[in-house]
């Protein structure tokens, strides 16, 4: 079975390595003549492990790459039948060889150590296409981080054309790692070729470049804040984890990192606390999953930086926690341009997790299931926020050709979002407002959220309105255009799939209860309003099809120049304060 789907292409935010496949199969040839690395000084302990679901899914066949499930059984992973090319350079990433390390057993490790040999024997000459920067480092910081599984406790010296396809890597990165896409992709290659070379004998001279090249990007991509232009929350994390094990291998070996790559480091791990929940994982917005599980945690103890955020809002998102329990709101205008290819019209969204359980969530980003799931998670109403019918906060658009940005960006963004947290004697007040709406319809989205101290109730106002005399003017307009006398409009809870959700026997709220035992109810203060219980979907990196889970839906409409709907969604009364949560989730995903 195959299933084929596009997907975005890797964050770029800037030019493009598309344009030097020539010069990049030149070098690939040029490569073979590289001296080989002489072994290891020291096999490097694996710093990226990945899911084991996804891991037993590999040695079961079925191969889930770049939007594409492919059912196969053939003996060797670069055989498989009836795959585009946006699967095959998923595969020539090797990024799956996390996930088979993750599972760790005699067939993960047979299966990678026979992939990887034909890999050499197939392409190791510099043919396929797997020789371009972006790829290349990709494959080589797995390679090393992996070492132990694909050697296998065999002796050094049983490797040959191991040591001699990674000197091989080396020198093609070493001349191409520039023309690596900007963001991850760069950041892959150039601590790829760091780590190469300081775990690997004869590999020295590639250190110095590398430092300089960490140092240079660490400038140009992280901002002030600790922030991506993705604002894409597991892309930061990936980057920090990417820079922190660079610095320790550097320590490790008496060296340090360049200044600019330390205060990286030292920028990044506060604003990544702030987008933590409080059972370990992301917030999930702008393309960003859940991450994986515990990679956050172990980066950041590896880091040793104990700065906690100060500031109102991390990489523009604001965080309100209360006992066990933790909001994050996306309160900042999203991502323009080359960065918001993979972004979410996502505006004042938030989501809350209680304990080691999420409750309300987003529906999270579709690009592994598909081009229609992609453009489906990136609209408004796939967000826990107020959507007009039809029409998102930000609008997905074609880009300039010849710009050399593939996929769609983001358009008409809100321009003017605001956000202020207000401390109270009980609780903490978040005040948010976006204009996204303000050209369209002459409306702004105003939103209230109110955590008690003891997270045990989460209050919001959302407030929809023509609120000056030009945007009432728009708004009449509006409804002349189209001869219509109001607006509808709707505001979305999406429940995270583990939650049950139903309503109550009196039809007066929405039941919402944790796998921990705990047990939250929804209300809606507004009588005019109306509240059903719908379908929704939970978009998951690493599982092989889209979750069904439901949504609280709150449907009002404006007539008027502004109109509110009050809700609450809180712990009920007989549910403890403190819970010792045992229940395990499922180990493999469907």
């Amino acid at each position: 079975m195959s299933t084929a789907a596009q997907k975005s292409p890797a964050p770029n935010y800037g030019r493009s390595s598309a344009g030097g496949g020539l010069l990049n199969r030149i070098h690939a040839r040029f490569a073979i003549f590289a001296k080989p690395a002489d072994g290891f000084l020291r096999i490097p302990e694996p710093r990226m492990i990945g899911l084991p679901a996804r891991g037993e899914q590999l040695i079961a066949g079925n191969f889930l790459m770049a939007g594409e499930l492919v059912e196969s059984r053939t003996p060797s992973i670069w055989d498989i039948p009836g795959t585009g090319p946006a699967f095959q350079r998923e595969l020539h990433g090797f990024a799956w060889l996390d996930d088979l390390a993750a599972i760790g057993d005699s067939a993960a490790r047979n299966r990678a150590r026979a992939w990887a040999e034909d890999w050499i024997r197939r392409f190791g000459a510099g043919s396929g296409p797997g020789w371009t920067p972006d790829l290349t480092g990709r494959r080589l910081i797995r390679w090393i981080n992996h070492a132990a599984l694909l050697l296998d406790g065999r002796p050094m010296d049983g490797h040959p054309a191991f040591f001699r396809s990674l000197g091989r890597q080396m020198a093609f990165l070493g001349r191409r790692w520039r023309r690596a896409a900007e963001g991850t992709p760069r950041f892959e290659a150039l601590t790829g070729l760091l780590c190469a070379g300081l775990a690997l004998r004869g590999m020295e001279r590639h250190v110095a470049p590398a430092v300089r090249g960490l140092g240079v990007e660490c400038e140009a991509l992280i901002d002030g804040a600790g922030g991506v232009p993705s604002r894409n929350p597991e892309e930061l994390m990936e980057v920090f984890a990417l820079l922190t094990w660079a610095a320790g291998a550097l320590n490790r070996s008496g060296r340090s990192p360049a200044p600019p790559h330390a205060s990286a480091i030292e920028r990044v791990a506060p604003t990544l606390r702030a987008l933590r929940h409080s059972d370990g994982s992301l917030a999930r917005f702008h393309g960003g999953g859940r991450g994986i599980e515990g990679r956050l945690d172990r980066s950041l103890a590896a880091a040793g930086v104990k700065a906690i955020a100060n500031a109102e809002t991390a990489m523009g998102y604001a965080r309100l926690q209360g006992g066990r329990t933790t909001v994050i709101a996306d309160a900042a205008p999203p991502p323009t341009g080359a960065a918001s290819r993979d972004a979410h019209a996502s505006t004042l969204a938030f989501e809350l997790t209680s304990g080691r359980r999420p409750l309300i969530v987003s529906c999270g980003t579709g690009t592994p299931f598909g081009g229609e799931w992609s453009q489906s998670g990136r609209a408004t109403p796939s967000h826990s926020t107020l959507s007009l019918e039809g029409y998102s906060s930000s609008r997905l658009g074609p880009v300039v050709a010849g710009s050399g940005i593939g996929g769609e960006i983001l358009l008409d963004t809100p321009r003017d979002v605001r956000c202020r947290r207000i401390p109270g004697e009980d609780a903490v007040q978040l005040m948010m407002s976006h204009d996204g709406w303000s050209e369209t319809h002459g409306v702004i989205h105003v939103r209230r959220l109110d955590l008690t101290n003891d997270g045990r109730n989460l209050s919001g106002i959302d407030t929809l309105g023509a609120l000056t005399s030009e945007t009432r003017s728009r708004f009449d307009r509006y409804l002349e255009r189209f001869g219509i006398e109001e607006v509808s409009f709707r505001v979305h809870f999406h429940i995270h799939p583990d939650v049950e959700a139903k309503p109550t026997p009196d039809g007066d709220g929405i039941s919402l209860a944790l796998k921990s035992g705990e047990v939250w109810m929804f209300r809606c203060g507004d009588g005019a309003a109306a509240v059903e219980l719908e379908q929704s979907i939970y978009l998951e990196k690493g599982r092989l099809k889209p979750r069904p889970t439901r949504q609280v839906v709150i449907s009002s409409a404006l007539s008027a120049h502004a109109a509110q709907v009050h809700w609450t969604i809180a712990k009920t009364g007989d549910t403890p304060t403190v819970i010792r949560d045992y229940q395990r989730d499922d180990a493999v995903p469907l």
